[in-house]
C-alpha cells in the first residue's frame, strides 16, 4: 500500500489534478522497473512504443548531431516523463535516454498510454504542455545551433579570403622578385651580345650575370623548400650540431672572402648531440650566416659560437654591420621582409632566409632570439632543447 501512495504521488507529480482512480489504471496499466547506472532505456532511431514516468533516479536525454556529436540536451528526474512522441507520431524514437544512476521507472506500452491520454484530461494536458515545452527547447537549441554554424562559417570564410590575399601577395611579390635580377642579367647578355664590352668591362658583365642567375636560384630553391617544409615531416635522429655548423660555416666562406668579410667558429668541446633534422637544421643555419654577412660591411666579421647548458644547446650568430632599427625588430623574420636601406647602405635580398629558418627552428621546438644596435650589428642566438 505504501510503494501504491509513492507512486500515486509521483503522478500527481507528473499530471497535476490526476484523479486518484486515474492514477490506479495508470499503475495497473503498466509495470515498475529498475535500471542500474549507464544503461540505455530508449535507443534513438529505434522502434520502439511504451511510454516512461521516471519514479527514483535521473536519465539523461542524449542526441546525435551531423551522425558525430553527441549532444545531452536534458536530464530528467522523479515526476518527469518521456518517450510519448514516439508513440503519438509512430516514429522512431528522437533521441537516446540512458540512466546516470540506479533509476526505477514506470513503464506504460502503447495501448495503455493510448486509453489514459483519451480517458485522462490532466494526463492529456500535461504531454501537450512537455511537447510545447520540448520543441520550444527544440527551437531554441537549433538557433543556437544556426548561429554557432553561421559564427564558424563567417571565420572560415574569412580565413579562406586571407589565405587567398596572402597567395596572391605571395605570387605577387615571387614574380617581382624573379623579375628583377632575370631583367638585369638579360640586359647584361645583351650588351655582352652585341660585343660592346671588353677586358675588365666583359668580366665585371659576366659577374653580375651570374650573381643575378644565382640570386633567382636561391630564390627558387627558397620557395621549394618552403613547400618541401609544408609537405614532408622533418626527420628527427641523434645529430651533431656542431658538425651542421661547420659544414654551414664553409658553405658561407666563399661569399665571406668575395665580401671581404672575415668569419670565426668556436665550437664547446663536448657538445651534445639532439633530436634534429640535420638537412633542414643546417639550412636554417646557413641563411643566419648568409644574414650576417649580408649586413657586414668590408673589413668585418661574422662570428659564430656554439654552446650548451643543461636545457639546450645554442647557436649565436654575431655580426657587426649595421645593425637593425628598433622598429624593424619585430618584422624581421616575416616572409619577404627585407630592409633595402639601412644607414645610408642599401641591401638586396627576397626576404626568405631568416623567415625558413624560424620556421625550422620552431619545427625543432626550439626559438630564435635577436638583440640589435644600430651602428653596432646584430646577434642572432637558434636555442634548440636536449630532449624534445
Amino acid at each position: 500500500m505504501g510503494k501504491d501512495l509513492q507512486l500515486i504521488d509521483v503522478l500527481r507529480k507528473a499530471f497535476p489534478g490526476i484523479l486518484d482512480k486515474e492514477a490506479d489504471e495508470m499503475i495497473g496499466s503498466g509495470q515498475v522497473l529498475p535500471f542500474p547506472g549507464n544503461t540505455v532505456i530508449c535507443l534513438e532511431g529505434a522502434l520502439q512504443t511504451t511510454f516512461y514516468i521516471i519514479l527514483e533516479g535521473e536519465v539523461e536525454i542524449r542526441k546525435t548531431i551531423n551522425d558525430t556529436e553527441v549532444r545531452v540536451l536534458t536530464r530528467l528526474g522523479p515526476g518527469d516523463f518521456f518517450g510519448e512522441m514516439a508513440i503519438i507520431h509512430g516514429a522512431p524514437r528522437a533521441a537516446t535516454v540512458v540512466t546516470t544512476c540506479p533509476t526505477t521507472v514506470l513503464e506504460i506500452p502503447r495501448e495503455g498510454f493510448s486509453s489514459m491520454i483519451k480517458r485522462s484530461s490532466s494526463m492529456s494536458m500535461a504531454i501537450v504542455q512537455q511537447i510545447s515545452k520540448r520543441l520550444r527547447e527544440n527551437d531554441e537549441m537549433a538557433i543556437e545551433d544556426l548561429r554557432e554554424k553561421a559564427g564558424q562559417l563567417a571565420e572560415a570564410y574569412q580565413q579562406l579570403a586571407e589565405q587567398d590575399y596572402t597567395r596572391r601577395v605571395f605570387l605577387t611579390t615571387i614574380a617581382h622578385e624573379l623579375r628583377t635580377p632575370l631583367m638585369a642579367a638579360n640586359g647584361f647578355l645583351q650588351i655582352l651580345r652585341s660585343g660592346a664590352l671588353q677586358g675588365q668591362a666583359f668580366t665585371a658583365a659576366l659577374e653580375t650575370v651570374s650573381r643575378n642567375l644565382t640570386e633567382i636560384t636561391t630564390l627558387t630553391n627558397d620557395i621549394l623548400f618552403l613547400q618541401e617544409m609544408e609537405l614532408i615531416l622533418p626527420a628527427f635522429e641523434q645529430t651533431d650540431v656542431g658538425g651542421l655548423v661547420a659544414s654551414a660555416v664553409e658553405q658561407q666562406r666563399e661569399k665571406a672572402e668575395r665580401n671581404g668579410v672575415g668569419m670565426t667558429m668556436t665550437i664547446a668541446p663536448g657538445l651534445p648531440r639532439i633530436p634534429a633534422d640535420s638537412k633542414s637544421l643546417e639550412r636554417a643555419i646557413v641563411a643566419m650566416i648568409d644574414n650576417g654577412i649580408k649586413f657586414s660591411p668590408e673589413g668585418g666579421a661574422v662570428n659564430v659560437d656554439v654552446g650548451f647548458n643543461e636545457v639546450e644547446v645554442w647557436v649565436r650568430i654575431q655580426d657587426h654591420g649595421v645593425g637593425i632599427p628598433a622598429k624593424y625588430l619585430p618584422r624581421i623574420f616575416e616572409r619577404f621582409f627585407h630592409l633595402d636601406e639601412v644607414a645610408g647602405h642599401l641591401f638586396r635580398g627576397a626576404g626568405l632566409g631568416l623567415s625558413i629558418a624560424r620556421q625550422v627552428i620552431e619545427q625543432h621546438k626550439g626559438r630564435v632570439t635577436v638583440e640589435s644596435e644600430l651602428g653596432r650589428g646584430s646577434t642572432f642566438t637558434i636555442h634548440l632543447r636536449r630532449n624534445q
